[in-house]
């Protein structure tokens, strides 16, 4: 099955897995993504039979749509990842939870339930896509997935995610219906051992706050957020979902936030020697480097870990810090520079700080690419 995915970050953060609602597509995530990638590598992929995953003739079931994902990490050769899906998402992440807890560190499962509607809704539903297509429940769908507010103030971005539903696949999406109407996970909730956050919006008439307080009442370890939103809560408001993402995941504190970048950017050698070596004399300056340097600038969602790296590498040889240097040359290949990238900037810094500096730097580099076998 040929699934369609997106997967964006540097590379020595972990993985953040994101499946998206019927009818939606990865595209829904978009505006997370900025937010999250100072914490994490983002994989968006579209369910099958949306966007542009392949469409298979057979109705679906939830165990086919949750092999899927375990295929799409074996294919991309990762080992664990966070989870987090909504609606049809969220029951996939339940089937993740529940068949391969192994695979995933933590989960969340947003406007979802462990039984979503009726039998007779759902060939409902599918009775009448398969009549009159798409178009014929499109209007009531938006009605169901934004409040009031929301559509009024966002019509451009309403009449975007129209158009993706729109585009359905008719066989794709009366499948997935399917695959919603025969999933029943409530008596195998129990078994998901993995820490779960489950979140739903306040006016989710599809899957409410009672629903979402009975998932955390059977799941073992799990605990809610209600959002002021209706059933796509993350695209209602996104900012403040990414930022219960990465609490939940990474933290609360600024410093727990910093020292996660500050391990992704410098890696764990390096953190936990510099944890190894703490003392009366530097505890606070070690603190505020996490916490300032790592958690308030290098967390910031306006300018890539990428970039952030070719910035601090220009900075240094400017500034001659020759330790520094090294240090950020290493880390810069965590975050996904190449030699090339490198070699650029020491160029461009000729140019404006300096032949001294500049070929200073080029001695420095030379010593980690040796040192690193790059």
């Amino acid at each position: 099955m040929k699934t369609n995915y997106k997967i964006t970050g540097t590379p020595n953060s972990p993985v953040l897995v994101f499946s998206n609602s019927l009818g939606a597509d990865m595209g829904m995530w978009e505006e997370l993504v900025p937010f999250l990638l100072p914490y994490f590598r983002v994989l968006q992929y579209d369910t099958r039979g949306h966007g542009g995953s392949e469409v298979t003739e057979s109705p679906y079931t939830i165990d086919i749509l949750g092999n899927d994902v375990i295929d799409l990490l074996n294919e991309l050769k990762i080992e664990k990842a966070y989870f987090c899906g909504l609606s049809m998402g969220g029951l996939i992440g339940q089937w993740l939870g529940i068949h391969h807890p192994n695979r995933i560190i933590k989960l969340i499962i947003s406007n979802t339930d462990a039984k979503i509607g009726t039998t007779e809704t759902w060939n409902e539903r599918i009775n009448t896509i398969t009549i009159d297509g798409m178009q014929a429940i499109v209007d009531g769908t938006m009605e169901r997935w934004f409040t009031d507010d929301f559509r009024e103030k966002n019509p451009s971005r309403i009449a975007e995610i129209k158009a993706v539903f729109l585009k359905n696949n008719a066989l794709g999406y009366t499948n997935s219906c399917a695959a919603i109407r025969d999933a029943d996970l409530r008596d195998h909730l129990h078994k998901i051992t993995t820490e779960t956050l489950v979140i739903t919006g306040d006016e989710d008439a599809v899957t409410n706050v009672t629903q979402a307080e009975e998932l955390v009442k059977n799941i073992p370890n799990a605990s809610l957020k209600v959002l002021p939103a209706r059933h796509l809560s993350s695209t209602e408001l996104p900012e403040e979902y990414a930022e219960i993402l990465i609490d939940f995941i990474v933290g609360e504190s600024t410093f727990e936030k910093g020292m996660h970048v500050r391990r992704t950017v410098l890696g764990d050698a390096h953190v936990n020697k510099a944890n190894e070596n703490l003392n009366e004399f530097n505890g606070e300056f070690q603190n505020f480097i996490s916490n300032y340097a790592w958690g308030e600038i290098w967390t910031r969602p306006g300018l890539s870990k990428h970039n952030r790296s070719l910035i601090t590498i220009a900075m240094l040889i400017a500034l001659n810090r020759k330790a520094e240097l090294q240090m950020h040359i290493k880390a810069a290949f965590n975050n996904g520079v190449s030699k090339d990238e490198i070699k650029e900037v020491i160029m461009q810094s000729a140019l404006y700080c300096g032949l001294p500096a500049a070929n200073e730097a080029i001695h420095t580099a030379e010593e980690v690419f040796r040192e690193n076998k790059k």
